[in-house]
């Protein structure tokens, strides 16, 4: 039934509109960490989780997400943990992301992705510091 809400949703005039709150910009969640890069998700399979729109590129990468969406969100709500570090928020872009410990992280520029390679650790641990004054 879900799906054929969604199906209904998806079919309206003002996608358009809707495309504001699709989660990581279309791309696949599942795949960042399967595949090791910004999948596109496919129009055709969506589900619907935390007011967002979140696509995958199969059937099977949408049921490994409904069974643990958790696991598959990006950590400090999708903003760039080296802006974060620096004390500040900036969402990441996710075309840009790294996934260290089985958490993806989305960067905001290619200069920010060099710089997390760099100290990946130490980033995310200033990164995390900030982010729980921030909230």
């Amino acid at each position: 039934m879900r799906h054929l809400i969604l199906a209904l949703v998806l079919s309206t005039p003002g996608l358009p509109a809707a495309a504001q709150n699709w989660a990581l910009g279309g791309f696949d969640p599942v795949g960042y960490a399967s595949d090791g890069r910004a999948t596109p998700g496919r129009s055709d399979i969506v589900t619907m989780w935390q007011g967002q729109l979140w696509h995958f590129a199969s059937e099977e990468n949408r049921a490994r997400f409904e069974s643990d969406p958790r696991a598959f969100e990006p950590a400090f709500d999708g903003n760039c943990p080296v802006t974060l570090a620096e004390g500040r928020r900036e969402s990441g872009d996710p075309r840009r992301f790294a996934v260290v410990g089985g958490t993806l992280y989305l960067l905001r520029s290619g200069q920010a992705e060099e710089q997390f390679r760099q100290d990946p650790r130490g980033i995310i641990e200033r990164a995390r510091g900030n982010w729980d004054a921030m909230r």
